[in-house]
């Protein structure tokens, strides 16, 4: 897992290095990481560094310095560069630093050309404090520097991106970058939608920050911690053992729904599925599809091998379905919630249902449903997806995974993770049920070996969940390949075999 940090720690961080170290040294740290960084990423272009054309957009503070002073040392390297202050003020030593290394500062009708020509741009305009959107002459530079072809490197973070939450105030007022050089660690702009669509590749450059950071509240999922949800079946494991997950889904109007959701729990590592069946047929024509199911009537609480329940794909909204949600809630194990049955907890049977429930609850709304529960993500400059998900859990006391680009997973306690697997191949018909059902047989899988006691727990699963979902999209639609939710279901094998095997990473 990588930790992802919010400005106010980053900061204090910097501040308790600086103390101890010699003056200039994480500003020598950083330039050097970032003109590393571009040098590799001209070499990758099959450009070389020796007469290149490099462009460093400057503004005031550390930000603008770290980009003098990684322009100088491209300059000594033998790129011709050139630096645009945007600013009154700016950093000072770090203009020298470039003038001594032969850099130059165009003069105002020169600019254009020069940004015209350039194999690369450096964005230094605004650091990881700036808020809101670019002014307009930095602006029109940022639409100039995406004009001109050159590679655009952000410092930092992309000027116009709110490093906190991932904002853009201003779509128009942002800078689009190919790749972005960060310092000591990531922060939530760099991960969270929509920032993350403008920071490109993100490379992270150790500037010696790790020890004063303290633990992360917000996380990202790697490779080995998905693969850690979905461990390999022990010689004394069983299918009880491996944990049940019992699916209440699907309706006369949504049958699909069920079967995806208990489709992709089947592939979810879980040693059996327990089809809810509300009399309807649906449970029978879903065992005739998938032989290994097991279908009862049984009211959920008294299903005692279940370790965990799915809620709500395709549920409907009517009085049975006010019951089956009502009656799945009752349950004494962990509960997905998902799709209709979020509709249905707006109601105050339900509600009561799940302020009683003392097991892990997690939900799973995606914007609509969440503005439904009473609950808003913001937009512009005040769009914040992982504090409101942060929010929404808090005052739920459940696990809250919030879809959408950068689906961010938070914990009442205020442990979150933003997932970066998942791509927009996932935006198809059926997808939202795919995932109930494999986060329910993680949760399930996890509950049945002792491991899934807390929101805490939950939430972590839940991630895993997400972006396990994430890679099976991905690998759905390689090589160009449309992708629809049963597409998805059928790549779940493989998402959960490479990240065993280290194939993906």
């Amino acid at each position: 897992m990588t930790g992802v940090f919010d400005v106010a720690t980053v900061r204090r961080a910097e501040e308790s290095v600086m103390a101890v170290v010699p003056e200039g040294a994480l500003m020598e740290r950083a330039a050097t990481g970032l003109a590393d960084a571009c040098a590799t990423l001209l070499h990758e272009a099959d450009i070389d560094v020796v007469g290149s054309h490099i462009v460093l957009l400057v503004g005031s503070g550390n930000n603008g310095g770290d980009t003098l002073y990684a322009g100088a040392r491209l300059a000594r390297r033998g790129a011709q560069v050139h630096a645009i202050c945007l600013s009154e003020t700016f950093h000072s030593g770090g203009l020298a630093a470039l003038r001594d290394a032969g850099g130059r500062i165009p003069a105002q009708g020169d600019i254009d050309k020069v940004v015209a020509q350039a194999d690369l741009i450096l964005d230094g305009i605004v650091g990881i404090g700036g808020r809101g959107a670019l002014r307009p002459n930095a602006a029109e530079l940022a639409r100039d520097a995406e004009r001109s072809g050159a590679l655009i490197v952000a410092v930092d973070i992309p000027s116009g991106v709110n490093a906190d939450s991932g904002a853009v105030a201003d779509p128009e007022a942002v800078v689009d970058a190919d790749a972005t050089v960060t310092f000591g660690c990531l922060k939530p702009g760099l991960v969270a939608s929509p920032g993350r669509d403008r920071a490109g590749a993100v490379i992270l450059v150790d500037i010696g920050l790790a020890e004063a950071l303290p633990v992360a509240r917000t996380q990202i999922l790697d490779a080995d911690a998905l693969a850690a949800a979905v461990p390999e079946p022990g010689p004394e494991d069983y299918k009880y053992s491996r944990g049940v997950v019992g699916i209440a889904a699907g309706s006369a109007r949504y049958r699909g729904a069920a079967f995806m959701a208990t489709d992709s729990a089947r592939h979810g590592n879980v040693g059996m599925v327990h089809v809810l069946d509300r009399g309807d047929g649906l449970a029978a024509a879903i065992v005739d599809r998938f032989w290994d199911v097991v279908v009862s009537t049984d009211a959920p609480a008294s299903v005692q091998r279940a370790t965990a329940w799915t809620v709500g794909p395709g549920l409907g909204l009517d009085a049975e379905a006010h019951a089956t949600l009502t009656a799945v809630l009752a349950s004494p194990v962990p509960v997905v919630v998902d799709a209709d049955a979020l509709r249905l907890l707006r109601d105050e049977a339900p509600w009561a249902a799940l302020r009683e429930r003392t097991a892990p609850t997690v939900i799973t709304p995606h914007v609509g449903e969440f503005a439904a529960l009473g609950y808003q993500v913001g937009s512009g400059a005040d769009e914040d997806r992982l504090e409101a998900a942060r929010a929404a859990a808090r005052d739920l006391g459940v696990v809250v995974v919030l879809k959408g680009p950068g689906t961010v997973v938070a914990s009442p306690s205020g442990a979150a993770y933003i997932d970066t697997w998942g791509g927009p191949e996932l935006g198809t018909a059926g997808s939202g049920d795919v995932l109930a059902g494999l986060t329910g047989a993680l949760v399930a899988g996890t509950a049945a070996r002792g491991q899934c006691a807390d929101v805490d727990a939950a939430a972590c699963v839940a991630a895993a969940a997400v972006g396990l979902h994430g890679i099976a999209g991905r690998l759905a639609g390689a090589e160009g390949r449309p992708v629809t939710a049963p597409d998805i279901i059928a790549a779940i094998p493989s998402a959960i075999a490479g990240v065993r095997r280290g194939v993906i990473t």
